[in-house]
């Protein structure tokens, strides 16, 4: 296999297309798509070797495959994470992150603003595990603050949220949990790194539901968590064993929309900027949930100081409001 040299310092759009590229002999140009169930050894040592893990290489695609492992590498180039693991849906991308890291006892404090089934999950499901949550306003960085408890083991934050697209302050989020040992998870699915990357926020990790902007077009479904490979590894584990496997050809698939991430992000981005002048001069009689932080002025007045931040930042940097909105897990 020929590994295609697509150094991190290349740009987010060269990182898009050919991050995680391994050609086979065939030196095919589409990354190839390996629809196995397992995989072949040289000898029974060998199989033994990758079974217990002391010899890497793919050995069950409930466990690893070429092409998940093209889209998880792609998508830690993008994200600036050491390791990325793939997973079946957003939705059990967040399920693994959670069974993985926290154990019975444990406690989270979480946003009001979390899309409704990971709301569900943290508030109704997880607390038959032994694990609690706290919801708090995803604005009220004080809020955050007087929830943590000595037993909190995450800050998990959607930013922005989904639907409402409320905005967290995600450094100031790690500067309080750090102090304290407590790990900050962030749902990066809105915005893509293609506008905000988390981690060079500090947060510890990033969470994607794949099914939004990473494909792109709904076709398929996917997850992903992505951050330093020691705390990736826990959620592989898990993974591995309970399988809520992201398939080969959902991968695939995936990495085809990945190749044209920055020119969508930027073509709504310009819509959107759009769209907030088209408000600016025809406001709105009534409530209007049309509510990027580019919007302000003729959406919502009072943004907190976090969202006028964030809505500066990406005005400049993209030169346009930051994407349109999409449901689902």
């Amino acid at each position: 296999m020929e590994t295609i040299d697509a150094p991190r310092s290349y740009s987010l759009e060269t990182l898009a297309v050919r991050a995680g590229q391994e050609r086979s002999q065939f030196n095919e140009h589409s990354e190839a798509l390996y629809l196995t169930s397992s995989f072949v050894f040289d000898s029974a040592a060998q199989a033994a070797a990758r079974f217990s893990g002391e010899e890497e290489g793919n050995v069950y695609s409930r466990f690893t495959n070429p092409t998940v492992t093209a889209f998880q590498d792609r998508l830690a180039a993008l994200e600036g994470a050491e390791a990325c693991v793939a997973t079946a849906s957003g939705m059990s991308a967040i399920l693994s992150l959670v069974m993985a890291l926290c154990s019975s006892g444990d406690h989270i404090v979480a946003s009001t603003g979390l899309f409704g089934a990971t709301q569900q999950m943290l508030g109704t499901l997880m607390p038959r595990f032994g694990i609690q949550t706290s919801f708090v306003s995803q604005t009220d960085i004080a809020a955050w603050e007087a929830a943590l408890r000595p037993e909190t083991r995450l800050l998990f934050l959607e930013t922005p949220s989904n639907p409402l697209t409320a905005i967290a302050d995600i450094a100031a989020l790690v500067a309080i949990a750090h102090a304290r040992g407590i790990l900050v998870v962030v749902d990066n699915c809105f915005c893509t790194p293609i506008l905000q990357r988390p981690l060079d926020l500090g947060a510890d990790l990033v969470l994607h539901s794949a099914t939004k902007y990473l494909d792109g077009q709904g076709r398929v479904l996917g997850g992903a968590v992505a951050g330093p490979k020691r705390l990736t590894d826990e959620v592989f584990r898990f993974l591995r064993t309970a399988g809520p496997t992201l398939s080969a050809f959902n991968a695939w698939v995936l990495l085809k929309g990945m190749e044209t991430l920055q020119i969508r992000m930027h073509a709504q981005s310009a819509k959107a900027l759009q769209l907030a002048q088209w408000l600016e001069q025809h406001p709105p009689g009534g409530a209007c949930l049309l509510s990027w932080p580019a919007f302000a002025s003729a959406v919502r007045p009072g943004l907190s100081a976090a969202e006028k931040r964030w809505g500066d930042r990406f005005l400049h940097r993209q030169g346009g409001a930051s994407g349109s909105l999409e449901g689902g897990r």
